[in-house]
């Protein structure tokens, strides 16, 4: 059976970006943190392997680098690309645990993006330590997130206009007018960044009201309408994170105490992967469904039962959409954290911050439980940890649930090229320094196919943010979209 026994968690707030510190010693601290947590640091040379979600430095091979610090010099090193869900690389960890392949693992990750942007700021050239062999696992995932067609169409590679296309269908099937659904998305950010306020490992630790969070400002730009700056992961930071894990015979082999103990009670993850405008129902996710659906089976619990919730939050529609298919969570906060705008959303590694503040919480009332939700790509894969401090009566669960959704998803043919008539499934108004620049819409087409158009229009991507496009009948020639003037 595994168990978590130790976490670290590390955060560096150095404005001196030449006394800054690299994001491997950040993950070596928060290793040795994970250590001194389970109440016996030995565990740390019993290491048999290192899992490491890359993030944006150019290490080899992280895994190897940690290991030789901390004392574990004859450990696996895997790193996983970014695609590859935080929830697949704790999953791994606790699968070989539970099959007896290993008896204790390291999961770990960590960023020093704010070091990164003081640094570019001030022309500055950072140095890295160096390790010229590569790691003996790289997990990579098996398909492409953004197709040319996407990219081309003014989306590029940056997320946020990707995940605002999906919240405006979200939004319209909801019966939200586009004000409304703004005025919710700010209370419901404004209420996390007041948990942010009172959380120690927060990145971010001020209040911020609503009204700041809904409108744009110089210091809070629109990036994709509805999104604002304050609507995104703050992925900026330094910060690390560790989890330790290993077998409960190793744990009492080790003399770690009971208290520390928090038991991976299920995990559920799909992976199935498609891009989004071949994705049949922008408004809704099915992975998320079905993964859901599947921890809580697997636990024999119902979300109402649940003392503690992080739904992942890189974006608003990532909280919403999976609460929409969870549901029954009127009792209880979305976050603990604060969120990865408020408390810091380091790419690739946030999941792991959670889970060891969540541990944290756990550890301080006896017999509670707790969920962290993890997505990947652009809301591409899901995955679902429930946590505790008794394990299942069933012992640890792991179901993956990537075949059901694939055979549950409504996949369309996409159409890049189309000419005429379309109505309007999802858009976006994109937005630079200088104001609006492009809107992006994915559009259904008459057979039930599927396009990508956008429009530079300056008066129509006005009338987008305060009149609900979604439905709407639209002209596509070129790979740009019109409407009739009078509508």
């Amino acid at each position: 059976m595994p168990v978590l026994v130790g976490v670290g968690l590390t955060t560096q707030r150095e404005p001196n970006v030449i006394n800054a510190r690299e994001p491997l010693a950040l993950m070596i601290d928060a290793a040795n943190a994970a250590g001194d947590d389970g109440g016996n640091a030995g565990l740390l040379r019993d290491i048999e392997r290192i899992l490491v979600p890359v993030g944006r430095w150019q290490y080899r091979n992280p895994g190897r680098l940690i290991g030789d610090a901390i004392g574990a010099s004859h450990v696996e090193s895997i790193s996983a690309l970014p695609g590859v869900s935080q929830q697949t690389v704790m999953s791994d960890a606790c699968n070989a645990i539970a099959s007896g392949e290993i008896s204790c693992a390291l999961v770990i990750g960590g960023e020093a993006g704010y070091r990164l942007q003081r640094a570019k700021a001030e022309g500055v050239r950072l140095e890295a330590t160096q390790c010229e062999d590569l790691a003996d696992v790289v997990m990579k995932p098996h398909d492409e997130m953004q197709p040319d067609y996407e990219v081309n169409s003014g989306l590029g590679y940056m997320p946020v206009g990707y995940y605002a296309i999906i919240d405006s269908a979200f939004r319209h099937r909801h019966g939200f007018t586009t004000g409304a659904y703004r005025d919710l998305l700010a209370e419901r950010y404004s209420a996390f960044s007041k948990i942010a306020s009172q959380n120690p490992h927060a990145w971010d630790r001020e209040h911020v009201a609503a009204e700041q969070i809904r409108n744009a400002s110089r210091t809070n730009p629109m990036l994709a309408f509805p999104y604002t700056k304050l609507h995104n992961s703050q992925w900026n930071v330094d910060q690390a994170s560790a989890l330790l894990f290993c077998s409960a015979d190793k744990a009492r082999q080790m003399g770690v105490p009971r208290d520390r103990w928090v038991f991976p009670q299920v995990f559920t993850e799909s992976n199935h992967m498609l891009n989004i405008t071949a994705r049949g129902r922008l408004d809704r996710c099915v992975g998320a469904e079905y993964a859901g659906r599947a921890a809580f089976e697997a636990a024999a619990i119902q979300p109402a039962e649940l003392d503690f919730l992080e739904l992942y939050s890189c974006f608003p529609v990532a909280v919403e959409s999976f609460a929409a298919e969870i549901g029954a969570l009127e009792h209880i906060a979305w976050s603990f954290t604060g969120a990865m705008p408020f408390a810091g959303g380091p790419l690739n590694n946030f999941v792991l911050h959670a889970v060891g503040q969540l541990v944290r919480h756990l550890r301080n009332k006896p017999h509670s439980r707790g969920m962290v939700t993890t997505v990947s790509g652009l809301l591409t894969k899901q995955g679902f940890g429930i946590w505790g401090t008794d394990p299942n009566p069933n012992g640890y669960q792991f179901v993956d649930v990537t075949d059901a959704v694939a055979a549950a998803t409504d996949e369309r043919v996409v159409v890049p090229n189309y000419v005429g008539a379309a109505t309007v499934a999802g858009y976006t108004v994109l937005y630079d320094r200088e104001g609006p620049q492009r809107s992006v819409a994915i559009v259904d087409l008459p057979d039930g196919k599927r396009s990508i158009a956008h429009t530079d229009d300056v008066g129509l991507m006005t009338t987008m943010q305060s009149e609900e496009f979604c439905g709407m009948t639209v002209q596509i020639a070129g790979g740009r979209f019109s409407v009739d003037k009078h509508r």
